[in-house]
């Protein structure tokens, strides 16, 4: 058994193994990197906000001094983080190692040096850990929705509503129950994806991100105990807000509750669904011959059977957000339950948001894969419609009603209920019925093909 640093064939996780390249977007931003990152930033924000509060012990920092913390921010490396680790190993703390790094780095800092020194006892000031922490998260997830998770999530809208336009006119055999129903199009079905990946797109993008900076309860005791007269709770909102750019919770235990997790987690699982849904009736529309996939030179679809050409793209997508929304949803039920006023259960599984997010990110990667290949196939569409003449009883049925000629449904379910009826069969229907000539040529010029509705008017409009 390996021994050394885990390779793509030694990583426990697939994430980090197999699907590494896939997912490799959002390991800056949400792996234990990731997060000493954003508490590096933090730090640094309250420490440089801490000078301008008017403090006479702790005057404003000169530029230099605001250049050379934020530089830290900005070139934030792997040796940094390995850095920090280092001193986590004394510690036994993380966040604590977080504040001594940067205390060192204040030795190393030039002209700066003596002044950052001098004022070193403000670097984590009056903050508890979980001020650090929930501030990170957000930021992290900050940066993964705006950077990762919605670039990828357009990019499948964008391809589905391309292919409606495209397909709005191409009539399909609905299958209601999966037995035939009335005609749709290609493109409106698409088109029905479209919408609702677009309002749940929008619940994941206007989740408000909360953040907190009050303390080891929330009731900025330490911070009234070494400054009893000044606004602390105008302080932190302005960090939270104007340095952090995340929104502020005045009302907080130690931790920030979560709930803003819990509602961003169980978005993302609302559109994983919609797309588990697509991905299920894209295989069995494969299935059905209704779309062809493009093949790879030197791909197989079977060890044994070489005709093959699975729909494999599209079960792959539905299995990780499978995955995704189990994670997503256990974060979401665990994250916003905390013992009394703090308990450790959460940092574990906070752990673990680049996980359920990384998978999820593998299903859109696969789904867009398998609509790259795909290709309508006209010939199997209007075959399939050119053996259903029997879902033309509705129109008959209906235009009956509308005249109230006597018993309309049930003549047309004796015609056609569990029978094979053809267009000959339909046309002489017509012939016997009592409606006024121009009726009935509109209904003898009705095939199944052209009975769709609005459905190509409702696929062209979607998007625009």
């Amino acid at each position: 058994m390996p021994t050394s640093p885990p390779t793509p064939l030694s990583a426990l996780s697939p994430l980090d193994g197999r699907y590494a390249a896939k997912v490799a977007a959002l390991r800056p931003l949400l792996s234990e990197f990731g997060l000493m990152h954003r508490r590096v930033q933090v730090e640094v924000e309250w420490f440089i906000a801490l000078s301008d509060a008017g403090m006479p012990e702790f005057r404003p920092l000169s530029e230099a001094a605001r250049g050379l913390l934020r530089g830290l921010v900005l070139r934030f490396s792997e040796a940094d983080a390995q850095a920090i680790k280092d001193i986590e190993r004394t510690t036994n703390h993380d966040v604590k190692a977080v504040e001594y790094w940067l205390k060192e780095r204040f030795a190393h800092a030039g002209n700066a040096r003596e002044e950052l020194l001098g004022a070193g006892e403000f670097v984590h000031f009056a903050c508890t850990s979980e001020d650090i922490n929930n501030t990170s998260h957000a930021l992290m997830l900050q940066a993964a929705r705006a950077e990762v998770l919605l670039p990828a999530l357009d990019r499948i809208v964008a391809h589905l509503t391309a292919m409606a336009h495209t397909l709005a006119d191409v009539p399909m055999l609905a299958r209601t129950h999966g037995q035939t129903a009335s005609p749709t199009t290609v493109g409106k079905e698409v088109a029905n994806v479209v919408a609702r990946l677009v309002h749940a797109r929008g619940r994941i993008a206007e989740v408000r991100l909360l953040a907190k900076m009050n303390g080891a309860v929330g009731n900025y005791n330490a911070h009234l105990a070494a400054w009893p007269e000044f606004d602390w709770e105008g302080f932190a909102r302005r960090v939270v807000e104007q340095q952090l750019g995340l929104n502020f919770n005045p009302y907080t235990i130690q931790i920030e509750p979560h709930d803003c997790m819990a509602e961003l987690f169980d978005a993302v699982t609302r559109i994983n669904t919609i797309l588990i849904d697509w991905s299920r009736d894209v295989w069995g529309y494969v299935s059905l011959g209704y779309f062809k996939q493009r093949t790879k030179e030197g791909e197989i679809g079977s060890s044994t059977m070489p005709h093959k050409v699975n729909p494999i793209d599209f079960e792959n997508a539905e299995g990780n957000f499978g995955l995704a929304n189990a994670l997503l949803t256990h974060l979401a039920q665990k994250l916003p339950v905390s013992r009394w006023q703090r308990d450790l259960t959460d940092s574990t599984v906070l752990r673990n948001m680049g996980v359920a997010l990384g998978y999820a990110l593998l299903g859109y990667d696969s789904l867009l894969r398998g609509l790259d290949k795909l290709e309508v196939n006209r010939d199997a569409l209007a075959d399939d419609l050119d053996h259903a003449w029997e879902v033309l009883a509705e129109p008959i049925q209906t235009v009956m009603r509308r005249y109230q000629l006597p018993n309309p449904y049930e003549r047309l379910k004796a015609l056609t209920r569990g029978k094979t009826i053809t267009r000959d069969a339909i046309a002489a229907f017509i012939e016997t019925l009592e409606l006024p000539e121009p009726e009935k040529d509109r209904l003898r010029a009705l095939t199944p093909a052209s009975y769709t509705g609005k459905g190509a008017a409702l696929a062209a409009r979607i998007g625009t």
